[in-house]
């Protein structure tokens, strides 16, 4: 009875992820996104695990992020390339975290923290030139593992204050834990030794920026349509889902049909905010064959929705070039304000089938 349980379990949670329920309420533009060139960049894969229950442990409250700091923001690029990059350390204790296409379907996180003194952080990854105009607008140095060769670029042309671990300075911050052979999903990092390199290069340590509006009060978006699942697909090899938590007002975070989980904390990953932002991507051609990387038009305009205690509205956004804030209003043009708490930005293919519940 076990066994045809799990199995039951795990069929509906397919079913769910893969659009089969649900009640769609966006309507992107229908632009066909072509099938990758290649699979390359995730070649080296374990198949990942099959669909499996949520914990059954009450999630904790979400950690509080509204503050006054003047630290400036780290942002650490995250790898999410399959399950051998599993579980992620340290996302916990960021502030805002954005995921994005990168080549073969798959997506990478940049996480920003600021105010914590996070003692591992990663599977640590090389850089992609869209990350940077996150960056950049946030004020925040950008930590990495190597880098594509337009980000190779781009870093020094934009004067972007970063950490490179495959520089024969810079290394040494960074250690491995390797789980298996020619692993390459196995390097992370520390808060503290990030701000150690930061002092060794004279980089600034304090920010007036300040790039978010926090509610001095709980929002309820009381006239927003109901978001309970989230379901957004970025490709046939990953999809991304949220569950919301009645009791602890938080969206638990599943990727691929498996709860999103964390080796630096008990429970899998929640968050108090979600902000889907539709931006058109398509093959780069940056020089290097069968690789496929992407390129996002991250600055102009375009649409999406926010979402915070189980209820969705939809929201324009407006970006004037790579440096500058991205401007999320609602559609009496008022910039958004968040709930106090963590907050993951999805910038989404443009022709994603998003799916509430």
């Amino acid at each position: 009875m076990k066994k045809l349980l799990h199995i039951t379990t795990a069929f509906l949670l397919f079913a769910m992820l893969s659009g089969c329920t649900g009640t769609k309420t966006n309507e992107p533009p229908t632009q066909q996104q072509p099938a990758p060139k290649s699979e390359t960049a995730i070649s080296d894969s374990k198949p990942d695990p099959a669909p499996s229950s949520p914990p059954t442990d009450p999630i904790k409250p979400s950690k509080k992020f509204m503050n006054t700091t003047n630290e400036r923001p780290i942002a650490v690029m995250i790898d999410n390339d399959n399950s051998d990059a599993w579980p992620h350390a340290g996302l916990e204790e960021a502030y805002v975290i954005y995921e994005t296409i990168v080549e073969g379907g798959s997506t990478r996180f940049m996480a920003l923290f600021k105010g914590t003194d996070t003692k591992k952080i990663g599977p640590v990854r090389s850089s992609r030139h869209y990350f940077l105009d996150y960056a950049m607008e946030n004020d925040a140095v950008y930590v990495h593992y190597g880098w594509s060769p337009k980000a190779r670029k781009d870093i020094p042309a934009l004067k972007i204050n970063n950490i490179n671990g495959v520089l024969g300075g810079d290394d040494w911050i960074f250690w491995r834990e390797p789980k298996r052979k020619w692993d390459y999903h196995d390097v992370y990092t520390s808060i503290e030794k990030i701000k150690e390199m930061m002092k060794q290069k004279k980089y600034r340590d304090t920010s007036e920026v300040q790039n978010f509006q926090y509610a001095s009060s709980e929002l309820t978006l009381a006239d927003g349509a109901s978001a309970r699942k989230i379901e957004i697909p970025y490709s046939r090899y990953h999809t991304t889902a949220y569950e919301y938590d009645e009791t602890a007002k938080l969206y638990k975070r599943w990727m691929r049909g498996t709860p999103h989980a964390l080796s630096t904390s008990d429970n899998a990953v929640s968050t108090k905010n979600i902000i889907i932002q539709y931006v058109k991507n398509y093959y780069l051609g940056d020089g290097e064959p069968n690789i496929g990387r992407q390129q996002l038009d991250t600055v102009g305009t375009g649409t999406g929705y926010y979402i915070t205690n189980g209820k969705t509205v939809k929201i324009n956004w407006k970006k004037d070039k790579r440096s500058s804030k991205t401007l999320y209003t609602d559609e009496q043009g008022h910039e958004i304000q968040l709930n106090d708490g963590q907050t993951w930005i999805q910038i989404t293919p443009i022709n994603a089938n998003v799916v509430f519940e």
